[in-house]
This record gives structure tokens, C-alpha cells and sequence, in this order.
């Protein structure tokens, strides 16, 4: 820990924008730290799901089916469910770190936000987990061949479009508003050292996930850094809104 880290916090009314921001704000922080912490408790778990059930992701259509088939929780959990939530999650936090940062840097905040806000929709548009649920059912009661063929080839649309360009904006401009929010919270004293750290880290690192073989093991590290970063930030927004 540095030097800096050892700083005792200001006051919220001294570094958000002042006027009467500590009353303004308590409510968004609250939401906010309660968010980030609900994202710590999921984080673990998908991260568990996928170590311990590892997706077929280059797998067939039927081999997704064969997987909702045997359980449903766990065909919607490996086809990133829990990281739909974590992305509604995000929304207050990010929301939350605008207002605290915006003083400071209010380009890139602005543009941080704003990628983030457009990679969270890629990925709702992106994610295909309750569609393949549903065409993993009508596959299993598909009465012909014919009725099976088309399910199917409906199902590998869905996982090509899980795959494709609409995930791939998404994860590029999520890791990279995550670097910029880092880097601007390390001009500040509202958030330590430690936690701008963190969040640069844990994004850059996400990058790893284009490294040949070893791609998803260096994204799932890099969520273990950001779980991390969750339980910070969670206690951070709780002290920038305290209850008495």
C-alpha cells in the first residue's frame, strides 16, 4: 500500500462537486454499493460454473440443447446469465462513479460512461441464453426430423450471434471504459489508489481474453481482480453515504 492510501477519506461535500452534494447523492450511493456488492456475491458463482461445468462453446447446437436439457439453471448460468445481471448491476455503479469523478475529468468520464452504456446494450442484444432455453424445449418435444433440422439451425443462429460482432463491441468498450474510470480515479482522493488499480488491472487484463489457448483462463483472472474491486467499491460508496 502506498503512501497515499493512507489518507484518511474526504468528505463527500469536499469532492463531489460541493453544493449540498453529500444529501443529494446518499441515495444513489446506497443503490450503488448494494449493486456492486450483489455483483461480488455472482461473480464467484459464474466463475465456479464455468471451472467446474465448462461451457461447450465450440460446440454444436445440440450439444447447448443437451445441456439445457440436463439443467436448466445450468444451460442459462453457461451461457452468461449471471453476467446479464452483473451488466444491470453496473449501470448505478457506473452512474455513481460519473457523478464522483465527473469534477475531475468530465470528457472522459462522459465518454467512459457512454461506451459502457452502449457495450451493456450490444450484450443484451447479444446474449441468446433464454432463446436457447426455449428452443432447447421445443427441440425436445419436436414430434420430426424436420421440426428437429429447424430448431436446430435456429439454434445455431443464436449461438453465432453470441459470438459475434455485437459481443465483441461489447467486451472491447466495457474493458476499455473500465481503464479510463481507473485511470481518472487515480488523479483523485475520493477513491484510494488501490481501487483505480484494481479496476485498470482487472480490465486490461480482460483483454487476455484474444490471447490464442489461454484467452478464457486470463478473463476469468481477470474477474477474480475485479471481484475484488466489487467489495471495495461496495465499501467505498457505503462510506460516501452513511446512514446516520
Amino acid at each position: 500500500m502506498g503512501p497515499r492510501d493512507k489518507r484518511p477519506e474526504p468528505k463527500l461535500a469536499q469532492t463531489v462537486d460541493g453544493e449540498a452534494a453529500e444529501s443529494r447523492w446518499k441515495p444513489l450511493f446506497r443503490i450503488a454499493g448494494t449493486a456492486a456488492l450483489t455483483a461480488a456475491a455472482l461473480t464467484p458463482v459464474a466463475i465456479a460454473v464455468f471451472a467446474i461445468w465448462p461451457p461447450p462453446y465450440d460446440g454444436t447446437a445440440e450439444d447447448w440443447f443437451s445441456v439445457f436439457q440436463d439443467s436448466r439453471l445450468l444451460g442459462l448460468m453457461s451461457l452468461d446469465l449471471p453476467f446479464v445481471v452483473i451488466n444491470i448491476l453496473m449501470i448505478p455503479i457506473m452512474i455513481a462513479l460519473y457523478v464522483c469523478l465527473r469534477r475531475f475529468s468530465p470528457s472522459f468520464m462522459a465518454l467512459a460512461v457512454a461506451m459502457f452504456l452502449v457495450g451493456v446494450a450490444a450484450f443484451f442484444a447479444s446474449n441468446p441464453s433464454v432463446e436457447m432455453l426455449s428452443l432447447s424445449n421445443r427441440y425436445a418435444e419436436a414430434a420430426t426430423e424436420v421440426d428437429r433440422s429447424a430448431l436446430l439451425g435456429a439454434g445455431e443462429a443464436m449461438l453465432a450471434t453470441f459470438q459475434g460482432t455485437a459481443f465483441h463491441v461489447n467486451y472491447i468498450l466495457a474493458q476499455t471504459a473500465g481503464i479510463i474510470i481507473g485511470a481518472v480515479m487515480l488523479r483523485t482522493t475520493i477513491f484510494s489508489r488501490r481501487i483505480g488499480y484494481l479496476m485498470i488491472g482487472g480490465n486490461a487484463l480482460g483483454f487476455g481474453l484474444y490471447v490464442p489457448a489461454v484467452g478464457l483462463a486470463l478473463s476469468a483472472f481477470s474477474g477474480v481482480i475485479l471481484w475484488l474491486w466489487f467489495i471495495l467499491i461496495a465499501r467505498r460508496f457505503f462510506q460516501l453515504a452513511p446512514t446516520s
